[in-house]
């Protein structure tokens, strides 16, 4: 047997024991022991060659958004060239003397006071001041088709590792045996992983080493290929034979575990794998390893919610996990999907999308970015995988989940900005095309010189950019909630 990493697949950081006959996925990485494997798949038919394919298929389907300021200005130009040149013949035919010049000077003011400019600066001076100010943020928006589809997502699909917990194992809990401190379980146990190279032993040396233990000698030290290592260690009380492992490494050397049930089976009720520790032949104590939730992910959940849109999480990992996490973040347990490979993800994203709804989806893996590609709104963790980011429309550079509520509320605060300024372009318009066309020359005499409108007109822009440029008063932090977030303990409650 052996352990392997399988999170270039998964997701998940915590290594999968394998043994003869199971399946093991190219671009997987070997962490301990040594095995022979027959490939059974090639080319394209691997397992990161389908990722990839997933990825390419979802992003040639998706279908550039067309602008409304540009089916206005198509539909706009040719009316007002129309009515311009209505104007000049209309007066030419029956206006004051001179008749040409009043008839040129009407044509002129027509053509000056119409001109789209306003309309043409609605839409672009939004988004740049809206991308910019997200950047400030750490919130990266590829251009304007990801701002405008970001106001209408009603439903976002979270991934689990990376993207709601911090994306590596650490030690979440320590319960030392009756005779035994927790301290020395810490101790002796972070001393004998010094030579492992596993990610468990690695967080429970961490672990160790934040209360500066670990240092004592070891000899005879020796990993188990899928249970653990052993060997012995030396402290005060002499040299004691140690052994760290999972549950089926202690019941294979028949150790009694009976006082230390209950504190594992809590844990692994929880969905924290184990790491079992026993001195001299006795069970000593147990430690609980997790992938712990960033602080600010159950006021994301919370922001996204009181939104008004559908939060899901789905992740590659076991149901027991992930269902534990989606409790301590507040999602209900119909909104989990686990075990999900990334065309699992991808047939998620499709589900909710026949159902009408725009979908967001957040992932910081390889395995993820199939689904990103595939969703109207592809969301990246900033610290995640290349591909991932590539395939993304939004890339959240701290990797803050609360960033994912910012970037929706600013899309709405951005298009909300647009709508006023396309409003204020065409009304403008139908205002003062008429009086620029004399309608009001016959009851009073007056008409529209060209200069007056020329002033108008880039009034009309002037106001346009300025409406844009409130946007650089967009409030970065959560929308919903900008301070209440709090650092989960590993029993899930508020810390």
């Amino acid at each position: 047997g052996s352990s392997v990493d399988l999170s270039m697949l998964t997701g998940e950081p915590i290594p999968v024991d394998v043994g003869i006959g199971e399946e093991v996925i190219g671009a997987a990485r070997n962490l301990t022991g040594s095995f022979v494997m027959r490939t059974t798949r090639v080319g394209r038919d691997t397992a990161l060659a389908r990722i990839v394919d997933l990825v390419q298929r979802a992003q040639g389907s998706k279908a550039p958004i067309q602008r409304l300021a540009d089916r206005i200005a198509a539909i706009f130009v040719p009316i007002v060239l129309v009515t311009a040149a209505a104007t000049f013949v209309i007066w030419y035919l029956a206006g004051p003397e001179p008749q040409l010049t009043f008839a040129l000077t009407a044509f002129i003011s027509v053509l000056v006071i119409a001109c789209p400019c306003a309309m043409g600066l609605a839409t672009p001076t939004a988004i740049m001041v809206g991308t910019g100010r997200g950047a400030e943020a750490g919130v990266i928006i590829r251009g304007g088709d990801a701002l405008e589809a970001a106001h209408r997502v009603g439903a976002v699909v979270m991934d689990k590792t990376g993207t709601l917990t911090l994306g590596r194992p650490s030690v979440v809990g320590v319960a030392a045996a009756s005779g035994y401190a927790v301290e020395r379980l810490l101790d002796i146990a972070g001393s004998i992983e010094r030579g492992s190279e596993h990610p468990l032993g690695v967080a429970i040396l961490e672990r160790a080493r934040q209360d500066e233990l670990g240092f004592r000698d070891v000899t005879d030290f020796s990993a188990v290929i899928g249970g653990g290592v052993e060997g012995i260690v030396s402290d005060a009380e002499g040299a004691h034979s140690v052994v760290v492992g999972n549950r089926r490494l202690m019941v294979d050397r028949g150790v009694d575990l009976a006082t230390l049930e209950a504190a594992a089976s809590d844990a692994e009720r929880a969905g924290h794998t184990l790491a079992i520790v026993t001195i001299d032949g006795q069970a000593a104590g147990v430690i609980a390893l997790g992938d712990p939730i960033k602080p600010t992910s159950a006021a994301a959940i919370r922001d996204l919610t009181e939104m008004g849109i559908e939060v899901w999480l789905v992740s590659g990992d076991g149901r027991v996990t992930t269902e534990a996490v989606a409790r301590q973040v507040g999602l209900a347990p119909e909104r989990v999907e686990a075990g999900a490979l990334p065309a699992d993800k991808v047939a998620t994203i499709e589900r909710l999308q026949a159902r009408g709804l725009i979908v967001a989806m957040v992932g910081d893996g390889i395995n993820d970015a199939p689904a990103i590609a595939q969703a109207d709104l592809g969301i990246a963790i900033g610290t995640g995988a290349d591909v991932a980011i590539e395939a993304s429309d939004v890339t959240l550079v701290g990797g803050d989940p609360r960033s994912v509520g910012v970037a929706i509320e600013l899309s709405r605060a951005t298009m909300r900005v647009i709508r006023q300024n396309l409003f204020w372009a065409f009304a403008y318009n139908i205002v003062l095309i008429p009086v620029a066309m004399g309608v009001l020359y016959p009851a009073f005499g007056i008409t529209l010189d060209p200069a007056l409108a020329a002033g108008a007109m880039a009034l009309s822009s002037v106001s346009v950019v300025t409406n844009s440029l409130r946007l650089r008063g967009f409030d970065l932090r959560s929308p919903v909630h900008s301070g209440d977030a709090r650092a989960i303990a590993p029993d899930g409650s508020p810390g």
